[in-house]
């Protein structure tokens, strides 16, 4: 009989940019940890307020960043999260959009201010596992980019490796595993051949035709653990209903749903940033 998993004493620490992106993304992972007992902290850099809302979703709040809060908080209890941590940034839109000249925009901030506020809770949290994204953010989301690079900045500062300034003095912590979030290959080349197939363009992918699928089939991270979710794969399915004024809803339906299942099946995977894997054996099946 297989032994059940358990990670009671065990911290995750994720750090994200928008409310959405812990159940689009890795929201399997951090449920799945959550459910066998490890503490899983998350930290959203903006409150998601360049986000596109439908107006009938904004009549019961004063604005989108509420909005988006309350979708979020709604998901986090669904994943099992046990405290979600704003750094207060102002969400900055896609790349070109006029939200990147925000003066609070997150993609307009100097890394390592930002890299300062993480490593602080880093060594609050004093987290095992600390994930972000990819280097290219998944799908080259200036916010996401910007959170991976303070992100891996933080990591080495909350362990004394950069200077930091914490008025609180904590003690140094260094995380015993620093991983990045990967889009599976196999999804986006599905993607690409399905859109053509229909007559779309995998060049102007998304709500806003602003994602160029096509140009990350030519990226390709290692893929250094692979997580199946499959028991809680409900539970993702429900935090990302949550966040329906992002389509949340319909995350499992339709052309996407199509290809997550056929692609990704209930499995998320990681590349391995620290410690540096030099050589890959083996895929590993989970992230302690």
């Amino acid at each position: 009989m297989k032994k059940k998993a358990d990670y009671t004493g065990k911290k995750i620490l994720a750090v994200l940019a928008h409310p959405d992106d812990e159940s689009f993304g890795m929201g399997g992972t951090l449920a799945y940890y959550a459910r066998h007992g490890a503490q899983v902290d998350l930290v959203c850099a903006t409150r998601g307020e360049a986000g596109d809302v439908d107006d009938a979703y904004l009549d019961d709040v004063k604005s989108v960043a509420c909005l988006r809060t309350q979708e979020l908080r709604c998901a986090a209890g669904f994943l099992g999260l046990h405290e979600v941590i704003f750094l207060n940034y102002r969400d900055s839109g896609m790349s070109g959009s006029v939200d990147n000249t925000h003066p609070n925009a997150l993609a307009a901030q100097a890394i390592p201010a930002v890299a300062q506020k993480i490593a602080h809770i880093i060594r609050q949290v004093r987290p095992d596992v600390v994930l972000t994204f990819d280097p290219i953010g998944g799908y080259r989301h200036p916010d996401h980019i910007a959170a991976h690079q303070a992100t891996v900045s933080a990591f080495g500062m909350a362990a004394g490796f950069e200077p930091l300034d914490d008025p609180q003095d904590l003690p140094l912590h260094q995380a015993d595993h620093l991983y990045f979030h990967t889009i599976q290959h196999t999804y986006l080349k599905m993607a690409v051949f399905f859109m053509r197939l229909f007559g779309k363009d995998p060049h102007h992918f998304g709500k806003n035709s602003d994602i160029d699928i096509a140009s990350l089939v030519a990226v390709k991270f290692p893929v250094h653990v692979r997580v199946n979710y499959r028991e809680v794969a409900r539970a993702r399915e429900r935090a990302a209903a949550c966040h329906a004024s992002q389509g949340g809803s319909q995350m499992s339906k339709g052309f996407r749903g199509f290809i997550a299942r056929v692609a990704n099946g209930t499995t998320d995977t990681f590349m391995q940033a620290y410690p540096l894997v030099e050589k890959l054996k083996k895929v590993r099946k989970d992230l302690f």
